[in-house]
């Protein structure tokens, strides 16, 4: 491995050269017809990533995002297990490996050895070109499904994957995971359903006798009413000018919405409570939407909370609340 880390700004730079040679119109359609195809409700054995065109559009317009989202969830487990460092990983349906570059950047003093599963060859093949250098990984050619069988390792994600299976598939995979895996990590789209799959997917975690580590402060009974609400959370996306052309917006960002689940075979410290909406900050207070141990709450914090309202106003959507080593009064 060269001294290159595994980083956001890294995984932009191999992406920059993806698409040289690739007609700027020809990517946006493989992009706009692969986003048509994934927001479809019909799972399919047939790889949606049939070519290299097809893999570099959608790599350069998705690994980012990905890479965010993924790397949100796994700060949550490391402030839940500060003192734990997985040794082997298995990205299971990783494709072109966003989830891998995720890990190996938040675990950049030893990064893990890496497997990445997935169905697609131009994927497989693309993700490895990728990372040559820079993740110590296994690129491997597998059906991800009921029948998959992993080798025992330290750390599992998932992300972006359980849409495209049947509920059997899903509930397959998930219990696979439980048996293989010491702590497992699942990302699904910050949207009403990818919210129910990853309930669906807690619970099956829970059942097999894991602790939720994170975003939850607990591992009872979800106390969102279903149907009502749902739990997401928002990582912050630099746009390059394919997000632009695809989506038709100026803007240099946007925010990628997403629901997760990191639960663990191992002592944790979950968060106290979590801030589940982003902070409102009025003249002299901050309103935060918390979950915690007894259900949903709100917390008012003023100046008269000296420090810990400079804190609330620096507090972001996602945060673990209150601040390590502070108490609310």
């Amino acid at each position: 491995m060269n001294a290159s880390a595994p980083s956001a700004d890294s995984l932009r730079a191999a992406l920059a050269g993806l698409l040289d040679g690739l007609p700027p119109h020809r990517a946006a359609q493989a992009v706009e017809r692969l986003i048509a195809t994934y927001r479809g409700t019909t799972p399919t054995d047939a790889p949606v990533l049939r070519d290299r065109s097809d893999v570099a559009a959608y790599a350069a317009y998705r690994m980012p995002a990905t890479f965010e989202a993924v790397r949100g969830a796994l700060d949550a487990l490391r402030e839940a297990a500060p003192d734990w460092a997985p040794r082997t990983h298995t990205d299971v349906g990783g494709g072109t490996g966003a989830a891998s570059w995720a890990v190996a950047g938040a675990w950049e003093e030893e990064p893990p050895r890496t497997t990445v599963l997935d169905w697609a060859e131009p994927a497989l093949a693309l993700g490895r070109e990728l990372a040559d250098g820079v993740l110590d990984a296994e690129w491997r050619r597998e059906r991800i499904g009921s029948a998959l069988d992993l080798a025992d390792t330290d750390l599992v994600t998932v992300s972006y994957v359980l849409k495209e299976l049947t509920g059997a598939d899903r509930a397959a995979l998930v219990t696979e995971a439980a048996r293989a895996a010491r702590a497992v990590v699942i990302v699904e789209p910050g949207t009403p359903d990818g919210y129910e799959r990853i309930i669906a997917a807690r619970t099956l975690l829970i059942d097999a006798g894991f602790t939720v580590a994170a975003p939850c402060p607990h591992s009872g009974a979800c106390p969102i009413v279903p149907g009502a609400d749902w739990c997401h959370f928002s990582a912050r996306v630099s746009r390059s000018s394919l997000h632009r052309k695809v989506k038709g917006g100026s803007l240099a960002y946007e925010d990628e919405k997403y629901a997760y689940v990191a639960a663990v075979r191992f002592p944790v410290t979950p968060a106290t409570s979590r801030i589940t909406r982003r902070p409102q900050t009025r003249k002299g207070l901050v309103l935060l939407e918390l979950c915690g141990p007894d259900g949903l709450a709100r917390e008012t914090v003023t100046k008269r909370h000296g420090p810990l309202y400079k804190q609330a106003r620096d507090a972001e959507w996602g945060d673990s609340w209150p601040p390590e080593g502070r108490d609310r009064d």
